[in-house]
């Protein structure tokens, strides 16, 4: 049975996130308490129902507190039970997740008369952190619609349907910040600029004019060339150490041309020969 643990940030999506896996066929239960999972779980083994075979639950800081240093160990034993579990962290930045609590009005779960909202945050990531740093996927949502993360829970996660390594190749700007949930991230910075020809600055990196300035460049055939054998020689070492998703950012300065040309360059090349790589350009969101 596909076991699918859903966590992180209060404010970042995962109610989204499980929508979008309950759309996709995933039995879904927010805010169970870790001490009831067991139970939940042989629960549903033993149900008459057999065509629930996905399973999605919600634990962030509304569970139990005291339980949550025992996840990690009760991950293990569920999987030795034969239950395909994996830990999908949902997450943004601070300031971003203020703002959204400002706008909805909406009381954070842990603030309080001695929490402000900024403190409360500050608290939950603190208590949320082992269960975060451990997890096999983290999505960072800062800069992610809600259309986008459903997206990428349906492309990622609901239509995995083998072991195979989900790989994503995501471009971004350095000006707008690094990628918090990326595994590698790349700066192609020093590549010829687009920006600086007039007629090119207005497009994007997957544009041909703008394609055909940078690939004739020593510097752009260099640098594929690189990550390409970089990605071939260690991708490989990361399925075999039972990874199901990696994240390779590349940045240039706005995230417009550089890495937009050089991520949908590698996003092809291993798209060719796998089923499970996919392409996402922040910026142009």
């Amino acid at each position: 049975m596909k076991l699918l643990i859903v966590t992180g940030m209060s404010g970042s999506g995962k109610t989204i996130a499980l929508r979008a896996l309950e759309d996709a066929g995933f039995f879904c239960t927010d805010n169970l308490p870790i001490f009831l999972l067991d139970d939940y779980l042989k629960y549903m083994a033993a149900s008459q129902n057999k065509s629930v075979t996905q399973i999605a639950v919600g634990i962030d800081v509304r569970s139990q507190l005291s339980n949550m240093t025992d996840l990690p160990a009760m991950i293990k034993r569920l999987q030795t039970q034969g239950f395909d579990c994996e830990v999908i962290s949902i997450e943004a930045k601070r300031e971003t997740l203020i703002k959204r609590f400002s706008e909805t009005r909406r009381k954070h779960p842990l603030s309080d008369q001695l929490l402000s909202l900024e403190q409360a945050i500050d608290t939950e990531r603190e208590l949320l952190a082992p269960l975060i740093e451990s997890a096999d996927l983290r999505i960072d949502t800062t800069q992610t619609t809600l259309h986008e993360l459903r997206e990428l829970i349906r492309k990622r996660v609901s239509s995995k349907e083998d072991s195979q390594l989900s790989i994503l190749f995501e471009s971004f700007g350095f000006k707008h910040g690094v990628p918090a949930d990326a595994d590698f991230v790349f700066d192609v910075r020093c590549l010829p600029n687009p920006h600086w020809q007039p007629e090119l600055r207005p497009l994007t990196g997957l544009n041909d004019k703008v394609v055909e300035f940078l690939a004739p460049h020593q510097q752009s055939k260099k640098m594929l060339k690189d990550l390409t054998r970089f990605l071939e020689d260690w991708i490989p070492n990361f399925e075999a150490d039972g990874r199901s998703y990696l994240t390779v950012a590349i940045g240039c300065t706005g995230g417009q041309h550089r890495s937009v040309y050089i991520s949908n360059q590698l996003y092809q090349h291993f798209s060719a020969d796998r089923s499970k790589v996919l392409s996402r350009h922040r910026e142009l969101s």
